[in-house]
């Protein structure tokens, strides 16, 4: 029997490289490819086409957007278009963003669970092919439709998953939305909560956990060579504390840890802060929250966070030889 398993790319590799590895992944038999939008330094829905044309089974998901910077019309168009690329293959992976990123850039995330409530509704809306009216306190408009005239008129299947990482976003999520993606840089153990959390949501709205699917992001560093393996991670995680304020919380950071790699690495950190910082993040922690070393330890970690919920992992490929983690995990 095959395991669901999917490849998460960022900004690490160049993008027709990346075009390489999901079509090999798609060989390997992997589900899915998810497109990081986080930093500012990739978007998400340019590679998200690209992985599209070059597919054919694929799933192709956003890990994640965020739902303050693309204006509900748009964001509704944008995922028909993907969808028109690459019929019932598209996710929209959508998140409430972080500070200080947001805040840096002008945004006031104010009453995240209204905002994205009110964008998961209308959107759904949007892709269902409604005319919509809504006046919310974010979102305000008036007699609106997908207005395909030339093309599918028909209902899309785009799922909308939320990258929900806090109690309350966790809880809406299980009311709302199609699932769950589950946050990185998190112990397997972190699961139990966000699991209970998301039941607790999907009853409000008459459904079961059992209902909403659960994909996880896992930070995943292959190969033979252990110690390889180790240091490649400890690089990543030391720029995602300083900067990911809310991983390092979920990840029980200390906080006396995080304010010293902050005071090292700037923004956005160069190269050389972090190999001066990277000593700071503690070993244990690299074994704790990711899939790190040889091929048999990396599946080993995978396990733990399927057997506490994970439906499928995103493995994300922190350095080395991505088509051996695809080897390592393949399915096909």
């Amino acid at each position: 029997m095959t395991e669901r398993v999917a490849l998460y790319l960022q900004d690490a590799h160049d993008l027709r490289d990346g075009l390489d590895y999901v079509r090999y992944a798609e060989q390997r038999g992997f589900e899915a490819v998810w497109q990081a939008e986080s930093r500012l330094v990739r978007d998400a829905i340019v590679p998200m086409a690209a992985y599209a044309a070059v597919t054919e089974r694929l799933k192709i998901g956003s890990g994640v957007i965020n739902n303050w910077t693309r204006n509900i019309g748009l964001l509704a168009a944008t995922f028909l278009t993907l969808d028109d690329l690459a019929p019932g293959r598209v996710i929209c992976g959508i998140g409430a963003w972080w500070d200080p990123l947001a805040r840096n850039v002008g945004i006031e995330r104010r009453k995240p669970l209204v905002a994205m409530r009110e964008t998961v509704e209308v959107m759904r809306r949007l892709l269902n092919m409604e005319r919509v009216t809504f006046h919310g306190e974010f979102h305000h408009v008036d007699g609106i439709e997908l207005d395909v005239v030339h093309g599918r008129r028909s209902p899309r299947q785009v799922s909308i998953m939320i990258g929900a990482t806090g109690d309350q976003m966790m809880e809406l999520t299980g009311e709302i939305s199609d699932g769950a993606v589950l946050n990185y840089c998190v112990p397997p153990e972190y699961n139990v909560k966000a699991l209970e959390l998301l039941d607790k949501g999907a009853r409000k709205a008459g459904r079961t956990l059992d209902d909403l699917d659960r994909p996880q992001l896992v930070v995943c560093s292959v190969d033979h060579d252990h110690d390889k393996a180790i240091d490649y991670t400890r690089t990543l995680l030391c720029q995602y504390l300083a900067q990911q304020p809310h991983i390092a919380k979920a990840s029980g950071v200390s906080q006396d840890v995080v304010a010293q790699i902050q005071s090292i690495l700037g923004w956005p950190a160069t190269k050389e802060q972090i190999n001066k910082a990277k000593h700071l993040v503690p070993e244990d922690l690299i074994y704790r929250i990711t899939a790190s070393g040889t091929p048999d330890e990396a599946r080993a970690k995978v396990a733990e966070y399927r057997n506490q919920g994970c439906t499928c992992p995103i493995l994300y490929p922190v350095g080395g030889d991505v088509r051996l983690l695809i080897d390592t995990f393949a399915q096909a």
